[in-house]
């Protein structure tokens, strides 16, 4: 873990035990998080990004198993091994999430302002009343109109856009280091998603907090995000800053996901752009390259060798990559 790290994560293998087999969900993740920095987690559904999320915040289920060798270290501590309450008691004033639906992430029986004070007092140790008058701040802050009024309402009675922001006063509430958003404009409108990652980017650069952003939209991540990686059947496939990845893609499969973006500059009743096939059954992942089956490059190699995650600023895993001759 480099000196300026927040969160270092090492061979992440995570697996679910299922009637039909073993689902590898996580194949051997690494990924450096810098403090301070946005990333943008970018793939197909499917790809193990959610799960990836869960796994940093102990939220696996009881049947998910993680291998012995993989490592998540954060703030010096690897989170694979603390003791379950020292794990929890990070979650709130270090870790926190947004999750992608604030309707099941919300509890519908509590006040909106009981949801947000609860982990301030627990956490902080705050007053109630003290707590009280910092949720009125916070839903100020997310831009909620009437905020005293929306203390006193239940998740029901606002709308999906205003859900979401309450969901990211509550993540905010104790002021984390690392903020997760896994898909949290999924269940909106194209008008209100604009404004809710532009809300969630000002508030990770006013408090300089790092940020992974989860999305299956690379068009999310541009402008919003220092860095992006790129997750494919469980694993990181290309990784760089978000300039050099959009200016200079090496894996087909990056590309592909930048061809199927919606452009402006497109001529009417033009069919959109899309991946060929299915992304593949992670119970028996195909041998070589996971994309290959996909991808308009593949050659027998990429068939029968798996490709590895080339080191540097500008990581990818390819043995055709684009731009380049083949590897070695």
């Amino acid at each position: 873990m480099s000196a300026d790290s927040i969160l270092a994560v090492d061979n992440l293998r995570a697996h679910f035990h299922t009637p039909r087999g073993v689902v590898q969900a996580i194949d051997g993740v690494t990924l450096n998080i810098r403090e301070g920095m946005a990333l943008g987690l970018v793939g197909e559904s499917g790809c193990g990004k959610s799960v990836f999320a869960r796994t940093v915040m102990g939220l696996l289920p009881s049947y998910a198993r993680i291998d012995p060798s993989s490592r998540i270290d954060f703030l010096g501590s690897n989170l694979l091994t603390l003791p379950v309450k020292e794990r929890r008691a990070l979650c709130g004033p270090e870790l926190a999430m947004i999750f992608q639906d604030p309707m099941t992430s919300l509890n519908p029986v509590m006040k909106i302002g009981d949801q947000i004070t609860e982990g301030i007092i627990y956490h902080l140790g705050a007053p109630k009343a003290q707590a009280r008058e910092r949720a009125l701040e916070l839903l100020i802050e997310v831009g909620i109109p009437q905020a005293d009024q929306r203390l006193e309402q239940y998740p029901h009675q606002l709308s999906g856009g205003m859900r979401q922001r309450v969901a990211i006063a509550i993540a905010l509430a104790c002021e984390p280091k690392l903020l997760i958003a896994d898909e949290p404009t999924t269940a909106l409108d194209v008008t209100v998603q604009a404004g809710i990652l532009d809300l969630l980017q000002r508030e990770q650069r006013a408090r300089s907090m790092t940020m992974i952003l989860i999305t299956h939209d690379l068009g999310v991540v541009a402008g919003r995000c220092d860095e992006v990686a790129v997750m494919y059947a469980g694993k990181i496939v290309e990784q760089a800053d978000t300039k050099t990845q959009f200016a200079n893609t090496r894996m087909p499969y990056t590309q592909a996901l930048l061809d199927s973006i919606p452009r402006l500059d497109q001529p009417p009743h033009q069919r959109l752009n899309s991946i060929g096939g299915r992304p593949p059954q992670l119970i028996e992942p195909p041998p070589g390259c996971r994309f290959a089956p996909r991808c308009a490059y593949s050659e027998d190699r990429c068939t029968s060798e798996e490709p590895t995650l080339r080191d540097g600023t500008h990581r990818f895993a390819c043995w055709h990559p684009l731009g380049h001759e083949a590897g070695p």
